[in-house]
């Protein structure tokens, strides 16, 4: 989502990322003219008139389970996107944790008071 109409989308869409995504991103692109809902997030530049980059990862619930902001200059990292989301779907599913790092296949961990003060004995990244 940005302050970009659907129409500097679709050519984004046909110009740049179908080049650097086969076929393109495949999800939709959505227009927050005037920034309102850059506003709720907190995101929104009044002055110049645009939402600054940010991921918001929010659940099912919409839980807003994960947050990283960034300004224009500085690139984003897609498989860290995708890791962070396996990781929230793996809790949820198994109600393990997931430490610093943690790879899809990889161990997590049962949380509970036993674990305290061992993660160093039970997670070898």
């Amino acid at each position: 989502m940005s302050t970009d109409s659907r129409f500097v989308h679709k050519m984004w869409q046909e110009q740049e990322l179908s080049k650097m995504v086969d076929g393109g991103v495949p999800f939709p692109m959505l227009t927050d003219a005037g920034g309102r809902i850059g506003t709720v997030y907190g995101i929104y530049d009044e002055a110049a008139g645009v939402n600054i980059r940010g991921r918001f990862i929010i659940d099912p619930d919409f839980i807003i389970k994960a947050i990283e902001i960034l300004t224009a200059d500085v690139g984003r990292n897609p498989e860290e996107l995708v890791r962070q989301v396996k990781a929230f779907q793996h809790v949820k599913a198994t109600g393990e944790v997931t430490p610093s790092g943690w790879q899809p296949g990889q161990p997590a961990l049962k949380p509970g008071p036993s674990l305290v003060g061992k993660v160093w004995q039970v997670w070898k990244p």
